[in-house]
């Protein structure tokens, strides 16, 4: 039997996807939205804000909008900490899995 003993790997090393693909889908669409980008430009799981062009303000109008989209608020703290679609998305999954619990 095979022991990861003194290994240094580690499960807190990886981030599990919390988020359905439609809710990625539909915080790409948001983003996209917000951004004003084309509807031929790329927006994905891995799609930065910073890389799309975001600055903080369109941030705050990002969170904003998925607040509204999805009926949730999204704390200053949380906020902060969202730097990709996917990033946005798994937090939105928690929320929502919070609110109904």
């Amino acid at each position: 039997m095979a022991s990861l003993t003194g290994s240094s790997l580690s499960l807190s090393s990886f981030k599990p996807s919390l988020a359905k693909p439609e809710t990625v889908k539909k915080v790409s669409e948001i983003v996209k939205k917000q951004l004003a980008l084309p509807d031929d430009s790329t927006v994905d799981g891995e799609s930065k804000f910073a890389a799309l062009g975001a600055d903080s303000l369109d941030t705050v109008e990002i969170v904003m909008g998925l607040e509204e989209a999805f009926g949730i608020t999204v704390e200053e703290e949380s906020a902060q900490s969202i730097a990709t679609v996917q990033d946005a998305a798994d937090l939105i999954e928690k929320l929502i899995e919070n609110k109904s619990a």
